[in-house]
């Protein structure tokens, strides 16, 4: 394996966490929620709409990555795979201020949906092939996540 097929893996694992024996998925999710964090600072009404367009580039990365590492690793969907885990995460706490109690509810409803895979996130990940079939079953179940959870936050607080 040359030095660019290691790079692109070491993305595509989320620094290696999709390497777990149990669960490459929620540690994949894991890894997302410091990079929230470090987004976070970009969710202001001024500065949302810059929030939106670094999360768009987020995700096409994710799917150019998972798409280099479905063809080096040569499976359809690898579950070492969890860059769209750590997409489909700030996906789900877009617009969503970052505290204990709204990563906690974002995380578990985040893999709620991605476990449970309800329309349209099964569809999507049965249909679309390589990078993209990877990355957005993982955003439209964030979407679905960040719709719940701002019911959530608005009823509880």
């Amino acid at each position: 394996m040359n030095l660019r097929e290691k790079r692109i893996l070491f993305f595509a694992t989320g620094a290696y966490a999709g390497k777990a024996k149990v669960a490459p998925g929620t540690f994949g999710t894991l890894v997302g929620i410091p990079l929230y964090f470090i987004l976070s600072f970009l969710n202001t009404p001024t500065l949302l709409p810059y929030l939106c367009l670094v999360t768009i580039a987020l995700i096409i990365f994710a799917i150019w990555i998972a798409d280099q590492a479905v063809t080096i690793l040569q499976v359809e969907d690898p579950g070492c795979v969890v860059i769209d885990e750590i997409a489909g995460f700030v996906v789900t706490m877009i617009g969503i201020g970052f505290t204990l109690q709204s990563v906690i509810f974002a995380f578990l409803l985040f893999r709620f949906f991605d476990i449970l895979k309800p329309f349209p996130v099964k569809y999507l990940e049965e249909n679309i092939p390589g990078g993209a079939g990877v990355v957005l079953d993982d955003v439209a179940a964030g979407i679905m996540a960040n719709i719940c959870l701002r019911m959530l936050l608005a009823v509880f607080g």
